[in-house]
């Protein structure tokens, strides 16, 4: 009868406390059918030293220290140019020199224009009826070249064309630096000379407005404005451009009327606020200063 482990998974009973010897023939007996099997000795624990540091390169001490004067040297300029900059913002605010950034039209900014934030509440409407009529001058012009264009197509003149293209190139920023911004100026800053300045210019602008409204050929050449007079001349031949001179007409008619409101409004403030009385006293005294 042959002998037969009745559990071939059980695992042989070892002695923990036994000695070497007896665990060498224990493990020597559960080791069956081919020899016994290799075993890696366990590896040699490194030696570890809690105090040990480890040495990470920062770089010399004089490299640090040329940092370190570098970013003061950096700072003390800094601190130099915004010195620098505070004395000439001081220095323009003293001289009442106002820096005036461009930020109209939004899409493409060619000038300073902020009546909300910077006109006095009471000489807003003023001021907006104002830039209305800087704005109705731009429309009348660019009109006059459309219904010019038109009457030289349909066989007036060269020369016409070209008039109206100098009314419109030197017109509309003329007007702006001659009579708008002196009034945008001065009701920002109550400035009386700035006003007499208006007055002045704004008056011109009024004259032109009621002579392109005529068009008398006095002075330009009669077809060169959308007048009264040569609407009537063109509308005999040609229908089209006769309606289109008529409209410029109109917008003419509007643009003098609504300047003509302005300069009186502009007229009774200067006289209300008591700047025509300083510009009288100015001009006394100037006068005696030059005859003394």
């Amino acid at each position: 009868m042959s002998t037969y482990d009745t559990n071939p998974f059980a695992q042989d009973e070892v002695n923990p406390f036994a000695d070497g010897t007896a665990k060498g023939n224990a493990s020597g007996q559960s080791n069956r059918g081919g020899g016994a099997a290799s075993r890696l000795s366990p590896l040699s624990p490194e030696p570890y030293d809690r105090a040990a540091t480890v040495d990470i390169p920062l770089g010399s001490s004089k490299d640090l220290e040329a940092k370190e004067k570098e970013l003061q040297a950096r700072e003390a300029e800094l601190k130099r140019r915004e010195q620098e900059l505070k004395r000439k913002e001081d220095a323009i605010a003293r001289a009442g020199i106002v820096i005036e950034d461009k930020n109209w039209p939004p899409f493409c900014p060619i000038i300073h224009h902020d009546i909300a934030n910077e006109i006095p509440i009471h000489l807003q409407s003023i001021q907006y009826v104002a830039f209305t009529t800087w704005l109705g001058l731009v429309i009348c012009l660019l009109w006059n070249i459309i219904a010019v264009t038109v009457a030289w197509i349909k066989g007036e003149g060269l020369s016409i064309w070209f008039l109206s293209i100098i009314y419109f190139i030197s017109g509309v920023p003329a007007s702006y630096v001659m009579w708008y911004r002196p009034l945008y100026r001065a009701t920002r800053t109550d400035s009386a000379l700035r006003f007499s300045l208006f007055f002045l210019s704004y008056g011109v602008h009024i004259l032109f407005c009621v002579y392109a409204a005529v068009a008398p050929p006095i002075i330009f050449k009669g077809k060169s404005l959308t007048g009264i007079l040569p609407a009537f001349e063109v509308l005999d031949y040609n229908a089209l451009v006769g309606i289109l001179y008529f409209i410029g007409f109109g917008f003419f008619c509007i643009e003098s009327l609504l300047s003509i409101w302005v300069i009186q409004q502009v007229y009774m403030y200067f006289r209300g606020s008591g700047k025509a009385a300083e510009m009288r006293r100015a001009a006394a005294q100037g006068a005696m200063r030059a005859a003394l």
